[in-house]
């Protein structure tokens, strides 16, 4: 399955924290890569900090991940935090009143949909 991929997801094991980083569009054909970053970064029993700056599209799949994450990560203990996260991600988490979980600070104008024009979650 390595074709020409439009999103992925890659874990980068800093001494003090497991950075997760998501990268294109964030959907359901990366299930599988979802499930091996999760059990990986749960392993080192580190903070997780998920890296969503270059996510370019997220849809239910993706949100999905990322309360999965939060979940499990609150239930073994490990802070799950997404800094900078762009206004897609942070608009979507919002509107479903999950953006304090992951200390998202609101946005300014975030009301207004996402500031880029493109819908902020496909479903």
């Amino acid at each position: 399955m390595s074709n020409s991929k439009t999103g992925g997801i890659e874990l980068d094991e800093e001494p003090r924290a497991t950075v997760v980083r998501l990268w294109g569009e964030i959907d359901v054909a990366l299930r599988d890569e979802a499930s091996a970053a999760m059990a990986s970064a749960l392993q080192r029993n580190l903070p997780v900090v998920i890296d969503t700056r270059e996510v370019s599209f997220i849809d239910s799949t993706g949100i999905a991940f990322l309360v999965q994450f939060y979940n499990i990560g609150s239930a073994e203990g490990l802070a799950v935090s997404i800094p900078n996260a762009p206004e897609r991600v942070t608009s979507v988490l919002e509107l479903l009143g999950l953006a304090e979980f992951f200390g998202l600070e609101p946005a300014a104008g975030s009301h207004d949909g996402c500031a880029d024009g493109e819908p902020a979650l496909a479903v």
